[in-house]
């Protein structure tokens, strides 16, 4: 009893002489200070995350959805430390297997999705894959830099990654935005109009886009010369910040024909939900539409080395027309980054992601509609394979957002007292939405059955705890 009143104390001090170094000499605007008190945590494996207590939180959103194949791969952890012990660094004007390899795999396996010879471009980040493909667009669209994007999207927060994101929050210190995107309603079904279907509101939603090139008054396209401002329409096939938003089936192929009519780039992110999260490699690929540009990060190497990248078709990235130098980063396509990224790669062709996804995707979900159907503060839930959202209402009418439930929800999540069975755990969630009042659930393609069944029953918890009385 002594011994464990002993480690509680040391663990005490610890974590204060911790937050008093924090406090001192840490940028808060390299992080995000959601919480008074942000949790510290010691170690990982799987799904969970464990404090200095040594206590399980069950992570349902994975580091924003960058570790799809659970914390502390073996596989893909091996993976590195071959590489490190063999070819570690080496300068990016330099060649290395992993790299071409690599490159290969992602650019063939496009020509078989989209019957589109292309090829492939590194970074290693998010934001700087997104810069490089605003780069890559001006350039192919002789130096035009106006972009669509939707509202509720979200893109990075480097300078030109602010312009296409919709959020004004992520520019307003930053000065003037001149070449600020112009965004278009995404098809937000559980907040669009009433009385329409879910493939109705898309169809409404794709019209009124459309709406812009009916002449040259409406700003955006020159009828006499058959040209518009814009270069290219940056899209996420599902919403990640603006809280997993799933369009409905019929929107981006006819989304697509109207961007076809009138020379307009489709750009495609998938940095949160690349990799399999929807079920599929690709997202987009749910909606049978064909990209010019997909922009890629995060899962790609499961959260260890940093890599980003993107994949073009051959017209817009062969050597002629975006030659040597048209961008660099000192790290970019690291040998560390490309090895575990080669072997993820090899894990999803191995591994039928593309069934198991479906399916425990299916079981969340329908789990997530009996809470719903329990709880007066869930106003909707939906999801594509392990891409999932709950969204959180005033429990009066299930409708009126409200922001406040779910930042209590998440302080009492992070508190680990919820009690399954004999053991108490925590939960990791993360916040989304247009009103910052979605659970964005993106748990590792891992989880088991059992897991899955613990987060349901953590959550049924959760619910009823924040529930106003």
């Amino acid at each position: 009893m002594l011994d464990r009143q002993t480690e509680v104390a040391t663990s005490v001090a610890e974590r204060t002489r911790l937050r008093e170094l924090e406090e001192t000499y840490c940028s808060h605007g390299d992080t995000v200070h959601y919480t008074q008190e942000p949790k510290i945590f010691e170690r990982c494996e799987g799904s969970f995350i464990y404090d200095d207590e040594d206590r399980a939180f069950l992570d349902l959103q994975m580091w924003y959805s960058a570790v799809n194949f659970g914390y502390a791969n073996p596989r893909l952890n091996e993976a590195m430390r071959r590489q490190l012990d063999r070819l570690p660094q080496v300068a990016s004007q330099y060649l290395h297997r992993e790299k071409i390899e690599l490159a290969a795999e992602i650019a063939e396996g496009a020509l078989a999705r989209f019957g589109h010879k292309g090829r492939v471009h590194f970074n290693v980040g998010g934001a700087q894959a997104i810069e490089d493909s605003l780069k890559l667009v001006r350039n192919a669209c002789d130096g035009k830099s106006l972009m669509f994007a939707f509202e509720g999207g979200y893109h990075g927060r480097t300078l030109g990654a602010s312009a296409i994101t919709s959020s004004y929050r992520y520019r307003r210190r930053f000065g003037h935005f001149g070449e600020r995107a112009h965004f278009v309603p995404f098809p937000y079904h559980f907040r669009g109009p009433r009385g329409m279907t879910k493939e109705e509101y898309g169809h409404h939603c794709v019209q009124q886009f459309a709406r812009l090139f009916e002449s040259e008054y409406n700003g955006v396209w020159d009828p006499k010369a058959g040209k518009c401002e814009y270069a290219a329409f940056y899209v996420e096939p599902i919403q990640g910040t603006g809280g997993y938003v799933i369009p409905p089936a019929n929107f981006f192929p006819e989304l697509k024909e109207v961007l076809d009519r009138h020379g307009i780039l489709l750009v495609v992110d998938e940095i949160q939900m690349g990799f399999y999260r929807t079920g599929k490699l690709w997202s987009i690929e749910h909606f049978g539409v064909a990209p010019d540009i997909i922009v890629f990060g995060k899962a790609l190497t499961n959260g260890l080395n940093p890599l980003s990248g993107l994949w073009a078709r051959e017209a817009l990235i062969n050597p002629q027309a975006f030659p040597p130098g048209s961008t660099h980063s000192t790290f970019n396509a690291n040998p560390l980054g490309t090895a575990v990224a080669l072997e993820a790669m090899r894990m999803m062709q191995e591994e039928d992601f593309a069934t198991s996804v479906a399916e425990k995707g299916a079981r969340f979900l329908d789990g997530l509609n009996e809470l719903k159907a329990k709880h007066a503060i869930v106003g909707d839930v939906d999801g594509l394979g392990l891409a999932l959202r709950v969204e959180i209402c005033e429990p009066h009418d299930s409708f009126t957002p409200s922001k406040a439930i779910v930042d209590r929800m998440v302080d009492e999540a992070l508190k680990g007292d919820l009690v399954h069975g004999v053991e108490r755990f925590g939960l990791v969630l993360d916040i989304g939405g247009y009103h910052k009042n979605v659970i964005t659930l993106a748990p590792s393609l891992t989880i088991s059955h059992a897991e899955i069944d613990l987060a349901l029953a953590l959550m049924d918890q959760l619910f009823t705890r924040v529930t106003p009385r």
